[in-house]
């Protein structure tokens, strides 16, 4: 394997704002073979996992981008004194799932399905970007259509949005949750 492609992707990486596709990593690597890059690219991913380093190459939100090893989180949120991220309001979370597994969805098709208004839940979201307005639906009124955004993605650690659990999988884990209270 050529080790100046591994060198590259390193950079490239490391520099990137947020997490790299593998189409933007081929385009600003033309000079090498697609093959050749989605192979070095796939051993640094397996070797940064694998390997006695504090750091590692995650994939989430369609691209690739270093984040802290779980083991070392202590330490890391001990030198930046951060706390855990701010957890979402039941009302927000519900919204934002209603969102993920109904988009594209309108505000009042989400307050229909809620049933209570929605608007301040959807303000959130949007301020936190995890949902981003994508057009006007054609009727009366125009509404405002949502989605979720590529940061919702990161945010949950996913690749694709086809990557949620599907409905019939939710169903059988609180199942077995109820099961498991008996």
């Amino acid at each position: 394997m050529n080790s100046r492609i591994k060198e590259i992707l390193e950079a490239l990486i490391f520099i990137s704002v947020e997490p790299l596709t593998l189409e933007k990593i081929k385009t600003v690597m033309e000079e090498y073979e697609g093959s050749e890059v989605e192979a070095a690219l796939q051993e640094l991913v397996q070797g940064s996992a694998a390997g006695e380093r504090g750091i590692q190459i995650s994939q989430a939100g369609g691209g690739y981008y270093f984040s802290t090893k779980p083991e070392n989180d202590q330490w890391v949120r001990r030198l930046l004194k951060i706390e855990r991220r701010s957890k979402l309001s039941p009302a927000s979370l519900e919204t934002l799932s209603i969102v993920a597994y109904h988009q594209p969805i309108t505000l009042a098709e989400i307050s229909a399905i809620r049933a209570v208004d929605s608007v301040s839940s959807l303000k959130t979201l949007l301020q936190k970007k995890l949902v981003k307005i994508v057009g006007r639906q054609k009727a009366p009124g125009k509404p405002l259509i949502y989605r979720t955004s590529d940061h919702f993605l990161t945010y949950f650690g996913l690749n694709d949005i086809k990557d949620l659990p599907s409905v019939e999988e939710i169903a059988k884990l609180l199942e077995e949750d109820r099961e498991n209270e008996l």
